[in-house]
């Protein structure tokens, strides 16, 4: 896993690549491995230990989804959000033709606003719908084309298929394109910064997540997503997970409770310096 680190890389609407440290690290490992298997080709037993060493570093951080090891990672929203008791709430894997319609239905009865993180297959084959969650007010951000499970192992020119067609998909159906982006299963390669800083797109995870994706029990999941809850924090939901209808209306219900507003990520980041 090299990259040129003096490459950065920039476009018109995107912002400037600078390789996270842990690459920086990696790459210096390799090179030294080089000139150290060079001058000393007996120990090359070590020198694999080493770059195995690497990789499997590179690999745990991969599967770190609020880590930032491997490059910028938004866990929260910016402290004036929090100011503005603001929390956001994000919807994954969506738009589902049965469970999104009712989970608008929901918001737009407690007047909150979301950020919809939408498979881009999934999105062309929806296309109505996809207008209709950004005609309510929300926005509609990137989950990556096909949400390939080994999304985080891919290289970059698979990475960049998988990221642009699910950003144009989406800008030709709502006339906007995603600026936020999150993984499948919140997985990032280490390649992944180089690809999303060009295009412009911010990485998201989340502050909490309910696990509403593998868990069927609505008092569980909303008791992950409201215990320690606070201002400024950016929730996890499934909109392709039908129990999200049973844990909605009471986190809904806290959230006025509680004094926080949901907003969608667009919104909360919209006064931030150069946005």
């Amino acid at each position: 896993m090299i990259l040129n680190t003096t490459t950065a890389i920039s476009s018109e609407n995107g912002r400037r690549w600078r390789p996270a440290p842990a690459i920086h690290v990696s790459v210096f490992l390799h090179a030294a491995a080089a000139v150290w298997l060079a001058a000393h080709p007996p120990a090359w037993l070590w020198v694999l230990g080493v770059v195995a060493a690497n990789h499997l570093a590179l690999f745990c951080a991969a599967l770190w989804p609020r880590g930032r090891l491997l490059g910028p990672n938004l866990v929260r929203l910016p402290a004036s959000a929090a100011r503005r008791r603001e929390i956001s709430l994000t919807f994954d894997d969506g738009p589902d033709p049965e469970v999104t319609p009712r989970v608008l239905e929901l918001l737009d009865r407690y007047q909150a606003k979301a950020s919809f993180f939408c498979i881009g297959e999934n999105a062309a084959a929806q296309p109505e719908l996809v207008k209709e969650i950004s005609r309510r007010g929300h926005s509609v951000e990137n989950h990556s084309y096909h949400h390939h499970r080994a999304f985080a192992f891919f290289g970059i020119s698979r990475l960049r298929r998988e990221v642009d067609a699910a950003q144009s998909t989406v800008a030709s159906i709502t006339g906007r394109p995603p600026v936020f982006f999150r993984a499948p299963a919140g997985f990032r390669s280490p390649f992944l910064d180089s690809v999303l800083a060009p295009r412009g797109l911010r990485y998201v995870s989340w502050t909490r997540r309910g696990f509403d994706a593998v868990s069927a029990d609505p008092r569980r999941i909303l008791r992950r997503l409201t215990r320690g809850l606070a201002a400024g924090d950016v929730l996890l939901m499934h909109d392709s997970a039908p129990v999200v209808l049973a844990v909605l209306p009471a986190l809904l219900e806290q959230l006025s409770t509680r004094g926080l507003k949901a907003v969608s990520l667009v919104s909360a980041f919209a006064s931030e310096p150069g946005e």
